[in-house]
């Protein structure tokens, strides 16, 4: 059985995140196809699922779409239901898949910079043609909704006004840096969404995620978050390879899973929502603090070498506006300190 599930704080946060998320009814017998089910939000939101199934009878069969088979298998280990399938596949090619499903969930994509820096084509490609592979699916199939998971990265650098990010900003990102494959790939994909409803009628939702952190992060992300928890985990100081005075939005995955639910059951057709907790906006240096604290390390500066630099965001400051989400009744219930706190108790640091 995966480590996760001996977590008696990673069970009573899946009983919370379900909690966040009113209209559970809705899903009742459904079917859903998870594509990036390997991934931080992916995985979380099958186990989301696998929990609702089992504490309120749901019935929802999920379809968790993945490039390694292995991969999906060692990740779920121990779920023995038939209410999960494995589809083994690649989003850039033609799925794999003839049954009808009522909603598509699009969580697959690159989503650490080392990728950003190693494969910017697929990183880009992922989120156009992996787009358009999975809404031609939906179309297809007839799918009652399609959930398409973007980025605040599709904000790009913000002027010296611009306290926050609302949903109808947009800011400048440099096309001719590679880097920018996966801002300028999530805003592609964004428009691609809306055309596709326009033109086909399929009933498209987006949702914008912060840095979203948590226990079941990949061992491959390399994300600052990812590395100040797996130098916890390693019994290490916390390495900080910057100033970290750049500003961030930050969402404890439980958080953002509820969010994504609830923008798939009320959010409206073709807008975009933000997933933002208003409690957890602090600077890199401080989240670094933070694991530190709660670890009992401290925070040591290290110099960045040519790789580090090159992966760096080039966005100082992104902290989203949550009042659009919000305005549907969610509220995060994870301020930084209890979102960082739960991951290392999941952890076991």
């Amino acid at each position: 059985m995966h480590f996760l599930y001996d977590s008696q704080v990673y069970k009573e946060d899946l009983e919370q995140a379900m909690k966040q998320v009113k209209d559970w009814n809705k899903l009742n017998g459904s079917s859903v196809l998870i594509a990036g089910a390997t991934g931080l939000i992916g995985s979380y939101m099958v186990d989301l699922f696998l929990a609702a199934n089992k504490i309120s009878d749901t019935n929802i069969t999920v379809y968790a779409l993945g490039r390694d088979r292995e991969r999906l298998q060692e990740r779920f280990c121990g779920v023995k239901t038939e209410n999960l399938i494995f589809i083994e596949g690649d989003i850039n090619e033609s799925l794999k898949l003839n049954a009808d499903v009522d909603y598509v969930v699009h969580g697959a994509s690159n989503a650490h910079p080392a990728a950003f820096r190693e494969k910017p084509v697929e990183t880009l490609m992922s989120n156009v043609l992996g787009t358009y592979r999975l809404l031609e699916y939906g179309r297809e199939h007839r799918a009652k909704r399609f959930l398409y998971v973007s980025s605040g990265e599709i904000y790009g650098q913000g002027n010296s006004l611009e306290k926050e990010f609302s949903e109808d900003y947009s800011g400048y990102i440099n096309i001719l840096e590679p880097r920018s494959c996966y801002p300028s790939g999530k805003r592609a994909a964004e428009t691609l969404c809306c055309s596709y409803s326009q033109q086909y009628g399929l009933d498209v939702v987006i949702a914008r995620p912060c840095h979203t952190y948590g226990p079941n992060m990949s061992d491959r992300d390399n994300r600052a978050t990812a590395q100040f928890i797996r130098n916890a985990l390693k019994g290490e100081d916390i390495i900080l390879k910057s100033a970290g005075n750049q500003m961030r939005s930050y969402c404890y995955v439980a958080d953002c899973v509820s969010a994504l639910l609830t923008i798939l059951l009320n959010g409206a057709p073709r807008e975009a929502y933000n997933i933002a907790n208003k409690d957890s906006r602090l600077t890199i240096a401080e989240f670094a603090r933070l694991v530190a604290e709660f670890s009992g390390r401290k925070v040591v500066f290290e110099n960045p070498d040519l790789t580090a630099l090159q992966e760096r965001s080039p966005i100082e400051r992104q902290v989203l506006d949550s009042r659009k989400i919000e305005s549907l009744g969610w509220v995060g219930n994870y301020p930084a300190e209890k979102g960082i706190e739960h991951t290392l108790k999941i952890l076991n640091v």
